[in-house]
């Protein structure tokens, strides 16, 4: 099986793993996302592990450990993203597969179980991106929606659409269902690193919101802010994080 196949078999069998957990009906809305989560990733990790023993690890639900720091090829995991959103049976919830090759996400596969039976996007199968409507859409979170962004959306006259994971948000501009996700709030690796793999080979830009690299498999795993957007609205948006940026300073 290559890195994509089974990136993207992994995505998809956990996001069933963590459907049957929510439908068993055992678990009340706060148990559930902890059981999920440890379900999720035991069967990821155990299965990287057996799959590609030779490959780092890092995983928002493993203990981390500092010998991925020396590794070339680390897998980068989030079993679930948006744990509240799989909670409420929406479907702005993902799973996260993906693989950075000294520092760069080079392959992702984000699965959305609960969206249209079940989707997985993937970065060695990318899809035409649908054209940008003439109004932007800019994701934003559903409860803590970033200063830099409402101010960036405002100036760019975009529409709001709140949603709930960092993968869904991504997933949503290659679905045609957004065009620009600007996060500032704080994220750590497993949040950004698959989806910035898928965004990236279906042509985004992804970037900091300061236009520097996202780089992944560090010491710090702390990645607190991030640009996607289609290529050509990307230096108006990053000039305009700075004009905020500077009034905010002022």
């Amino acid at each position: 099986m290559s890195d994509g196949d089974l990136a993207a078999h992994l995505a998809d069998v956990a996001g069933r793993i963590l459907i049957e957990v929510r439908r068993s009906g055992l678990f009340s809305a706060k148990a559930l996302g902890k059981a999920g989560d440890q379900t999720a990733n035991q069967f990821l990790c155990h299965a990287l592990r057996e799959t590609r023993a030779a490959d780092g690890l890092l995983s928002e639900e493993e203990k981390d450990n500092a010998e991925r720091l020396t590794q070339e090829r680390v897998w980068i995991i989030d079993p679930v993203d948006g744990t509240r959103e799989y909670g409420e049976e929406r479907p702005d919830w993902a799973v996260h597969v993906g693989m950075a090759v000294n520092g760069t996400a080079v392959l992702g596969a984000v699965a959305l179980p609960d969206l249209d039976g079940g989707t997985v996007l993937r970065s060695d199968q990318p899809r035409p991106l649908p054209p940008a409507p003439e109004k932007l859409r800019m994701v934003v979170s559903r409860t803590r929606p970033a200063s830099e962004a409402l101010a960036v959306a405002e100036r760019l006259g975009a529409e709001l659409v709140p949603m709930g994971s960092a993968g869904a948000k991504t997933m949503a501009i290659i679905l045609g269902q957004a065009d620009i996700y600007l996060h500032s709030g704080g994220q750590y690796e497993w949040d950004s690193m698959a989806p910035v793999a898928v965004a990236a080979a279906h042509g985004l830009h992804c970037s900091r919101i300061d236009g520097s690299p996202l780089v992944y498999n560090q010491a710090d795993v702390y990645l607190p802010d991030l640009l996607i957007c289609r290529k050509e609205h990307a230096d108006q948006i990053l000039d305009m994080i700075a004009d905020v940026k500077a009034e905010i300073a002022a």
